[in-house]
């Protein structure tokens, strides 16, 4: 038996206190908050954090917000959401208009409310339940909420650990799970491959050299290479996907003299970005493309007008099944539940690449919602799900912190 056991049911969030945690649920999604352009959700959570309670709240230079509980004498553990959402797709795909924010038997629909403002307000939610108990938390709970997490994972949280000197000991990613665990995830590098032609006039195109032309091959070479790549029996195979082409040429009645293509990789356990980009490079040269490959970079701003540039490569990871981090979630998911939830990987990457793939602090991941459903226009949380993943996320804490 735990021994915070009945610390952790009496955190059970009064019916009242649930539906404060739905409003607020909806009032997230009911605010867009696009990739760098999060400031009119960051100013919404500052000022309700402060409603709570929470004693420490704060933003970023690049617009993270951060609140902290907790006397600092023991380990930190960091709660990590994303605050950004990907653009919504056509509004007609949508049962509700995507900003809506619409609840419906029991479902709260938008966009964000899988990926991942669900589990952003859980985490405030659970914390809130901490409150009461601060003298008592030996250690720290840090709660995060990142930019631009959907187009560079990893980049505002390796800020906030290596500018703003926040030193977790655990991480918790709140990414949807489906009330099941995740221990990791294959990593992921976005290669540009430039293909070079030479120009001529549309009239005439043997006198250039069509670089769609050299190209095409070229995607056809890495479709050929999607069938042959490393398996993991845990992360399963590393994969490649063509996902963008474009091409330069003086008009639509001229011979591109270039072309670029996006590549996105996946990377299995025990692959490297080195080792992928040397593959890519090689198959290339034996079908004889004049390609140049490199590691894209995301620079785009956020909010607050701060630039990060960030190599849009990262590494696959995965934590020990044993380990105590993910052993004590599964304890508390079990005490809470009545029964064991699997335990697996994430399909996507998340900030994980970073607070474990590089900085090697122990990382899990739970969430409400079905994973398969974000980015999509059925994007939609069932409220119990998002009442559990509050109390789940009190209890880790309180079973880790409080003594």
């Amino acid at each position: 038996m735990l021994t915070q056991a009945a610390l952790i049911r009496d955190l059970e969030p009064e019916w009242a206190t649930a539906q404060e945690l739905y409003q607020f649920a909806q009032r997230l999604v009911q605010t867009p908050s696009l990739s760098a352009h999060e400031g009119d959700l960051a100013a919404l959570l500052v000022d309700h954090l402060k409603e709570l309670g929470f004693p420490n709240v704060r933003v970023n230079a690049m617009g993270s917000v951060i609140a902290t509980l907790g006397n600092g004498n023991g380990p930190t553990l960091l709660y990590d959401a994303h605050m950004d959402t990907v653009a919504p797709a056509p509004p007609e795909h949508w049962p509700h208009p995507p900003y809506a924010g619409v609840i419906e038997e029991n479902t709260l629909y938008g966009l964000g409310a899988i990926d991942m403002k669900s589990s952003l307000a859980g985490m405030v939610y659970g914390a809130r339940e901490l409150l009461p108990y601060q003298d008592r938390l030996n250690g720290t709970l840090v709660l995060v909420f990142v930019v631009q997490e959907e187009p560079c994972e990893g980049m505002a949280i390796r800020a906030l650990v290596e500018e703003d000197g926040i030193q977790p000991d655990f991480v918790l990613l709140g990414e949807p799970t489906n009330l099941q665990i995740s221990r990791g995830q294959r990593g992921r590098v976005m290669f540009k491959v430039s293909v070079a032609g030479k120009a001529s006039h549309g009239s005439q195109p043997a006198l250039g050299q069509n670089a769609i032309y050299a190209a095409a091959r070229l995607v056809f070479a890495v479709q050929l290479m999607a069938d042959d790549l490393p398996l993991d029996p845990f992360l399963g195979p590393g994969t490649i996907a063509v996902t963008g082409i474009e091409s330069r040429g003086a008009s639509l009645n001229a011979i591109p003299d270039l072309c670029k293509i996006y590549v996105d990789r996946r990377l299995t356990l025990g692959e490297t970005v080195l080792a992928a980009q040397a593959q890519l490079e090689s198959t290339f040269r034996r079908e004889n493309i004049p390609a140049v490959v490199e590691i894209t970079t995301y620079d785009e701003p956020s909010y607050t007008g701060l630039v990060r540039p960030t190599r849009e490569a990262h590494p696959a990871w995965v934590l020990d099944r044993a380990h105590p981090l993910v052993t004590t979630l599964n304890q508390i998911v079990q005490l809470l539940t009545g029964s064991a939830p699997a335990v697996g990987h994430w399909p996507f990457s998340t900030d994980g690449v970073y607070t474990m793939g590089q900085a090697n602090i122990p990382t899990v991941g739970f969430g409400p919602g079905d994973p398969d459903l974000a980015h999509t226009s059925q994007e939609s949380v069932r409220l119990g799900d998002l009442k559990l993943a509050a109390h789940v996320y009190a209890g880790l804490a309180a079973e880790m912190l409080i003594r």
